[in-house]
């Protein structure tokens, strides 16, 4: 018999219960602070170089959407992970960890009361990745046609999106604030016509209408931005650069909370668009269309009409 189905993994050996109250804090309190030291320290080997950076976006683009901090300290622990659950969600939906299966430290959100009044907190846990999972893995999605993706990525947006015919030179699209339009060179490549929209597009979901709108305060993170929705979706990101992008954030040696805040802003804007770009290829579920299995109707034959006899 397998236990796993009703007892988690990795549980915490007898001794630990054994522990004092202060010891039990102090053990804690160590543990945070290793799992944030690890946060910080692969924040900033994130940003050593144009590589390094390319192959976080790239996880990002891969894994299913997380808390920033949960980002990095999953793509410390393995840059493979691609959806992770607690033992407990995994368990919620009927699916069971594979015995011998190491879980992954894991941040978990949670509430508490102290004096009356809600907090939130957090709590460090153990989640495991869909590969660890007994369960049909996942198969890699086929990119869905450019035309598809451009009407998914155009239609419903929060911002106008408008041809224009003017714009300067080496301008292939830009987002007016105060107009809430995003003008866009007509006649350019499919993929230079995606990747400017999605940018765009991030530059837009990054104004938060209070006035501090700065386009060279978010440009950097509406690449990036642009770069992870591309690549989840399969269009080529061959021409994107990273070298610039880790230059301005001094490679790696600004504060770990401003590189955690940079990419928490490429994340809100990345995942922003993805929303819409899903909704909208998911459209044609919720629409009426010609059933190719429908179930032929039977025929009724019409009662044969009865011939009056002739009045006496």
């Amino acid at each position: 018999m397998d236990l796993t189905k009703f007892l988690g993994q990795d549980t915490q050996e007898q001794s630990t219960q054994r522990l004092s109250k202060e010891e039990y804090a102090a053990q804690k309190k160590q543990e945070r602070e290793e799992i944030w030291g690890m946060i910080d320290g692969k924040a900033q080997e994130v940003f050593q170089n144009g590589d390094s950076l390319k192959g976080f976006l790239d996880f990002m683009g891969q894994c299913k959407p997380q808390r920033t901090d949960n980002l990095f300290l999953l793509y410390a622990q393995n840059p493979e992970i691609r959806q992770v659950k607690t033992f407990e969600k995994w368990k919620e939906e009927g699916k069971v960890v594979k015995t011998g299966s190491k879980g992954y430290n894991f941040i978990v959100g949670q509430e508490y009361e102290k004096d009356g009044v809600i907090q939130q907190g957090y709590s460090i846990q153990k989640a495991y990745d869909i590969s660890q999972i007994r369960t049909k893995q996942p198969e890699e999605a086929e990119p869905k046609p450019m035309d598809q993706l451009m009407e998914a990525l155009l239609t419903d947006s929060e911002v106008r999106i408008q041809i224009a015919d003017h714009l300067p030179d080496k301008v292939q699209a830009q987002y007016i604030p105060n107009k809430r339009t995003i003008y866009v060179r007509n006649g350019m490549s499919e993929n230079a016509t995606f990747h400017s929209i999605s940018r765009e597009l991030a530059c837009a979901s990054l104004d938060h209408h209070d006035g501090s709108y700065s386009r060279a305060g978010v440009s950097a993170q509406a690449y990036c931005a642009a770069y992870v929705t591309a690549q989840k979706y399969g269009v080529d990101v061959s021409g994107f650069s990273f070298d610039k992008v880790c230059q301005m954030q001094a490679f790696g040696q600004k504060d770990p909370k401003e590189l955690r805040s940079f990419i928490q802003d490429v994340k809100s804007a990345a995942y922003s668009i993805g929303k819409q770009v899903d909704r909208n290829l998911g459209k044609s579920e919720q629409e009426f269309m010609t059933d190719e299995f429908a179930i032929p109707e039977e025929k009724t034959e019409k009662p044969a009409k009865s011939k009056k006899s002739p009045e006496r």
